[in-house]
């Protein structure tokens, strides 16, 4: 049986709210808990407000200081002019997949049409997969459910492994 190698996830919320205390980030903690499945480990975890510059900042040292496997961020791909964490993401990212978020809205779509509206983005900041879900607890478990699996394979492709 093959050893399950431990993938380094930072998790990312932004949310003004929860990053004030006026509540509860449950989004986060869920997907801290969800990457269990897969050897991940949570190896940083923030909250941020809905700010360009506080979510870039946050990116840059995930990816390039830290050097984690990967990237989830949870909110801001609304609608709303403070939904801006899909715009942060694409400041530092060096390639597009735009394949991981179609896959989340069409697994989504089974269930409501609602999850057409999620602006969500991924990509690749040299070794690290950067992957925005949606800020709903609910919303959150069914995009990382639908492609959680990937990951592993995702990441070996990311270091020169066979697709």
């Amino acid at each position: 049986m093959e050893e399950t190698k431990t993938i380094n996830i930072a998790v990312l919320t932004s949310s003004d709210r929860c990053s004030k205390g006026e509540t509860e980030d449950v989004s986060g903690k869920l997907v801290s808990e969800m990457v269990k499945a897969i050897g991940g480990r949570t190896a940083a975890y923030d909250i941020v407000p809905d700010e360009i510059s506080a979510i870039k900042e946050k990116l840059l040292h995930y990816c390039d200081t830290l050097k984690v496997n990967v990237v989830l961020t949870t909110g801001g791909t609304g609608f709303s002019g403070r939904d801006i964490t899909p715009e942060a993401t694409a400041l530092v990212l060096d390639k597009n997949i735009p394949g991981l978020p179609e896959l989340m809205r069409a697994e989504g779509l089974k269930k409501t049409k609602k999850a057409a509206l999620s602006r969500g983005v991924c990509g690749i900041r040299k070794n690290t997969i950067i992957l925005n879900l949606p800020g709903s607890p609910k919303a959150v478990k069914e995009s990382l459910e639908a492609v959680l699996d990937l990951i592993p394979h995702s990441l070996e492709m990311l270091k020169g492994g066979r697709h």
